[in-house]
């Protein structure tokens, strides 16, 4: 791939140069005039790169300029997709077989090339009028450059894994936290209003993690300015919730009495961010009981109407956010470049003062200008000049909207090129979605945004490229619930429509919220995002009829109904991605087949209940033919007929399908696999499990051992399973020869299931960094001592009951001793469990947070020394069986911040045990365990009582 990618400012340049220099091989000299006219365009198209280079780095463009680069970024994605097209017919003229095929097709190539050659004119004629115009509207000459150097921060992401790194908010947080603690028993309401950019949300977060151990139920929620409210509502549920999905078709009103049954009896702390207009809060507002349990919610708008409905009819207060103070904002902004103020050179104290008046005490500006100031390679005073006398403010002491968006575009500018297509990217998805990191890598990867480096492949550069996005603070990152690392993010509101300016203003992506509007536009739109909730079901129809679409390259439909659109007239598509938010029984993929260029492909379907019907997903028959194809996931709760040509597709890197999935023989073809979720033992063939050994290259796997009740609602049992006794050898041969895997997960797995088997693997990968093991081992596989970058441990342990304590105490060492462990969850029998002493000398030096599965949870004793870095522990265990006492020794831990019980039962005994520690850790019920153990209490009674469930 090299640097042959894809950018905001240049478009397909540089995969087009790449292109015409494989046009001038052996292969293709044949063809009369071909090599003369591709070694013309080359040789113009070369000049205009480094034009539309020198153009990158310029202050300002002029109208006219601006043009010129938006007609030649065009025609480079033209020219690319004709070339595309050539290509991929020489190619299919080569595999033909049999005489009278390969003359069928012979004449067709003729035609071909008749049809690449009129193009090849069209293009020139094009390549000939952007010269002229560049000469005579002296395009060259209109053109400043500042020359300013921007490297990529140096600074890890941990920096902002605390939003407490950011000042000015302590005083603000005290007197929330004060309102929302206060004693006070009907249900209160806070608004919290200001301009964008504030802090508004960090300091609700804030307030949020903070006290949210005080309450029963916890619920954060992002309100995007034209919400799906039955989305919103489905997500607070499940999500937030946890609760199992209806089961039946919800409508508004049914998912808000759901909610609000839930909250009824609880005391609830609820955030709802970013509220636009107070219709939204109107709907959403009827779940909140009123009730006397002391319950809280808070608001954060911009817009003090909205702010006043909120507190209207409960109780509630308005707090305006203000500018941060001279002395908080020089502290947030010296911080952020040389650690303090102290630090700062004397000859950058003047213009660093001149740059913060200017940012007006906003915390986002000053966060931006400083990110923008720590990149550079050098501090130089005069490119800190340049940039203070770039934020020509209207109002130094009242930033506007557009003041504001200046600074955010002085960021974008200052972005290194292989950056800006990749921010520009963000566009692509819904305001207030959570975009995952993994699946932002693999889109870039596809539409060509990432080039190899350094020997690493593009799917690490990728994620390199997301970390020095959140290193220059254009995207807020989110760590995941174990806080071992960024895996996902969100994109403030105020960037986004920065992003959106950017992307119309370039052409480079398109976001629409209804199809029809699409034939307005005049350009020929490369990406579009659609986001057709609430529309009629065949508003997605429309997108076939409208022209400028038919050189899409990349798709996104958020919210579709039932159809597709036409997917065989869209031959370009590199990208497709389809969310279905409305019951569907089948998705007919079979029109993929077309899309040769098709790279990655996910489709997912939010709305499922237990009632709905199969939900089929129909992949064409002759699927290897998409020889590009890198990513292919699918709904997790679907039934897929998996085509026999699919282990053909040698470029596949990444796959999901449904755990019941049953495949072909033949995977091992299969050798550029990466991650595979989720693999089906039960329905996999001895001779493909063996093969799973094959696959090398694979770094992340999952495997699924046991039907889930899904299945078994879906229909997808047959009397072909295999047996545990076969696939368990077989897998424990395979998982030797993987030497890449970073993680291995092994669900849905029998508690029952003897998991010794893979205590006898010789010499599994020793990269594993996460391991789960949904087994039951009578020891710890010695080999598991090996593992020393593993920082994530799932175990299930069910010793003799003739096992000794030391016995007891010798394994659990092994797995102490793990130099990288930071989180441990194990499962053990309470027939069998022994006094478990973790003392120093066991290890766990690194260990921050620990679950344990143990009715005994009595037979646990942390003595002094013991797990010195562990902030949070779990513990679980049967509330019928509890004896009133606690592991001995929590005192013993002295970073402990957080306990989580599975019962509200023993919450009393210990939140005094709590309470005498000197970290002050808070008591958290695990709403979820409880609740499943209830349930099955109800449903056991109700069956007793001879009633209907």
């Amino acid at each position: 791939m090299g640097e042959f990618v894809v950018s905001a400012s240049m478009g397909a340049m540089n995969p087009l140069l790449g292109k015409l220099t494989v046009l001038m091989g052996d292969e293709y000299k044949k063809l009369k005039r071909l090599p003369r006219e591709v070694s013309f365009l080359t040789s113009e198209l070369n000049s205009m790169k480094a034009l539309l280079e020198k153009m990158d780095y310029a202050d300002e463009l002029d109208p006219q300029a601006k043009n010129w680069r938006k007609d030649i970024v065009d025609m480079s994605y033209d020219m690319e997709d004709y070339i595309d097209g050539f290509i991929h017919h020489v190619d299919e003229a080569d595999h033909k077989v049999g005489i009278l095929q390969k003359a069928s097709h012979r004449l067709k190539a003729i035609k071909e090339r008749y049809r690449i050659a009129n193009q090849i004119q069209e293009i020139k004629d094009r390549v000939f009028q952007a010269s002229e115009r560049r000469m005579r509207y002296k395009i060259d000459e209109c053109i400043s450059v500042t020359t300013m150097s921007i490297s990529v921060d140096p600074r890890l992401s941990a920096l902002y894994k605390e939003s407490t790194n950011l000042v000015g908010i302590n005083k603000q947080k005290e007197d929330l936290v004060k309102w929302v603690m206060d004693e006070g028993q009907q249900l209160k309401v806070m608004s919290i209003v200001g301009f964008g950019g504030l802090g508004k949300t960090t300091l609700v977060n804030e307030v949020y993690r903070e006290v949210r151990g005080q309450f029963n139920c916890n619920i954060f929620v992002s309100i995007s300015q034209k919400p799906d409210m039955t989305r919103l509502l489905n997500g607070i549920l499940s999500q937030q919730l946890h609760l199992p999905p209806p089961s039946y078709a919800c409508e508004v009103k049914d998912l808000i009495d759901i909610l609000g049954g839930y909250l009824q009896d609880k005391r609830f702390l609820v955030v709802v961010d970013d509220l636009w207009n107070a219709r939204e809060w109107n709907v959403i507002s009827c779940a909140f009981p009123r009730n006397d349990k002391r319950s809280r919610v808070m608001v954060t708008t911009r817009i003090e109407d909205v702010a006043k409905a909120c507190c209207s009819e409960h109780h509630g207060c308005i707090h305006i956010m203000k500018p941060l103070s001279d002395l908080d904002s020089k502290k947030l902004f010296f911080n952020r470049i040389f650690g303090s103020e102290v630090a700062c050179p004397s000859q950058f104290m003047n213009v660093s003062c001149e740059i913060l008046k200017k940012c007006g005490g906003l915390p986002l500006a000053i966060i931006t200008v400083a990110s923008i100031l720590a990149c550079q390679p050098r501090r130089i005073k005069e490119q800190w000049e340049q940039i203070k006398n770039s934020l020509s403010f209207h109002s130094s002491t009242n930033p506007t909207l557009e003041d504001m968006m200046h600074i955010l575009d002085l960021s974008y500018k200052n972005l290194p090129r292989h950056l800006k297509a990749c921010f520009l990217y963000l566009g692509f998805y819904p305001e207030d979605r959570l975009i995952s990191k993994i699946e932002l890598a693999r889109r870039w990867v596809a539409e060509g945004f990432v080039s190899n480096s350094h020997g690493l492949d593009v799917w690490e550069v990728a994620k390199n490229y997301f970390n020095e996005l959140v290193n220059r603070s254009m995207i807020q990152p989110v760590y995941d619930k174990h806080n071992f690392e960024v895996v996902s993010c969100r994109v403030h509101d105020m960037m986004l429509e920065l992003i959106i300016r950017r992307g119309r203003e370039d052409n480079f992506i398109t976001v629409a919220h209804d199809p029809h509007a699409l034939r307005k536009v005049q350009d020929k739109v490369r990406r579009l995002s659609v986001d057709s909730s609430g529309g009629d079901d065949d508003t997605i129809m429309q997108l076939s009829s409208t022209s400028c679409v038919s050189h899409v390259r990349s798709l996104a439909i958020h919210g579709a109904s039932k159809y597709l659109p036409p997917l065989s007239e869209l031959k370009f598509l590199r990208v497709l991605f389809i969310e279905f938010t409305k019951r569907v029984d089948k998705i007919d993929l079979t029109g993929i087949v077309h899309l040769r260029e098709l790279r990655y492909l996910k489709v997912e379907c939010n709305r499922w209940s237990p009632d709905a019907p199969d939900l089929h997903i129909v992949l064409p028959n002759q699927i290897r033919r998409l020889k590009h194809l890198e990513t292919l996931e699918m709904p997790r709760l679907s039934i897929c007929i998996i085509p026999s040509t699919m282990v053909e597709l040698s470029c596949l890197s990444h796959l999901a399908l449904p755990s019941g999935t049953r495949w072909p023989d033949g995977i091992g073809k299969m050798k550029s696999l990466r991650t595979w979720d989720c693999f089906s033992l039960h329905k996999s063939s001895p001779a493909n499990i063996r093969a799973l050994g094959e696959l090398t290259n694979l770094a992340s796997l999952t495997l699924n051992g046991q039907k889930e009740y899904w299945e078994t609602k879906m229909r997808c049992t047959d009397d072909h399973d295999t047996p545990e006794a076969i696939w368990m050898p077989a897998l424990s041969c395979s998982l030797e020869k993987l030497g890449n895997l970073k993680r291995l997960r092994m669900v849905s797995i029998s508690k029952t299931c003897d998991g010794d088997a893979l205590s006898l693997v010789s010499s599994p990968s020793h990269k594993l960094e996460f391991l789960e093991l949904g087994l039951n081992f009578s020891r710890v596989p010695r080999w598991m001592g090996d593992l020393h970058n593993l920082r994530s441990l799932r175990l299930g342990l069910v010793l003799k009951e003739t096992a000794t304590c030391s016995c007891w105490e010798e394994e659990i060492g092994i797995i102490g001793r793990l130099p990288s462990l930071v989180k441990l969850w194990l499962r053990m029998p309470i027939a069998l469990a022994k006094r478990i002493l973790i003392c120093r000398s066991t290890g766990f030096m690194v260990l921050e947070q620990f679950f344990l599965e143990c009715d005994g949870i009595s037979y646990l004793t942390f003595e002094a020394g013991a797990m010195p870095t562990l902030w949070k522990i779990r513990l679980s265990f049967d509330p019928d069986g509890w004896d009133k006492v606690i592991p001995a020794g929590l005192h013993n831990l002295s970073r402990l911040k957080e306990i989580h019980v599975s019962t509200k039962l023993i919450r009393g005994v210990f939140q005094e045990a709590a309470d005498a520690l000197p970290s002050s850790p808070a008591v958290i019920i695990a709403e979820f365990g409880h609740r499943k153990r209830e349930d099955v209490k109800k449903k056991k009674k109700k069956k007793t009582n001879g009633k209907r469930l």
